[in-house]
């Protein structure tokens, strides 16, 4: 929080609301054998390969926004429970390529039906989903999202005493 501002700053809201959606993700998901970075790569995956695609896991670490090696250990552990197939991409020996096995299909199919109806549930305050509010709360997140973060500035009073 801001020592200038009496409430919460947007970044502190932002914060919260993604640990309050991650806990609710979880929760929805855990019956089916997911956690919420799980249900992230195999939603992900799912989507990826609708549209023709079969993703390294660079690819989908950088669609998640997870980490290579985050995505790396995720991938693993579906792998050995049987939800998604890792082989490596022929035109790239050093690449591994993620695609969905048959039951890694139907669980993500089920997992996503969940998700949807909590998120309708999460987003239901500014009038459900699909609701005009919703879309520009979505359009207000991707353009913070798509914004590039300027380099830190050092901020050393010891260097700008130096300087003066």
């Amino acid at each position: 929080m801001s020592m200038d501002s009496p409430g919460p700053t947007p970044g502190f809201l932002v914060w919260r609301l993604a640990g309050k959606w991650r806990v609710a993700v979880d929760r929805a998901v855990a019956p089916l054998g997911l956690t919420h970075a799980q249900y992230s790569l195999v939603a992900s995956l799912y989507g990826m390969q609708r549209a023709g695609e079969r993703p390294s896991q660079r690819q989908l670490a950088d669609h998640t926004g997870l980490e290579a090696l985050y995505v790396s250990k995720l991938a693993r552990a579906l792998e050995a429970a049987g939800m998604i197939e890792r082989t490596r991409d022929p035109r790239d020996p050093r690449a591994v390529q993620l695609a969905l096995t048959e039951q890694g299909h139907a669980v993500t199919g089920r997992a996503i039906a969940v998700v949807q109806e909590l998120l309708q549930q999460l987003l239901e305050p500014l009038g459900g989903l699909d609701a005009p509010r919703a879309r520009t709360f979505t359009d207000e997140l991707t353009t913070l999202l798509d914004a590039p973060l300027a380099p830190p500035v050092p901020n050393d009073e010891n260097a700008q005493g130096a300087t003066s």
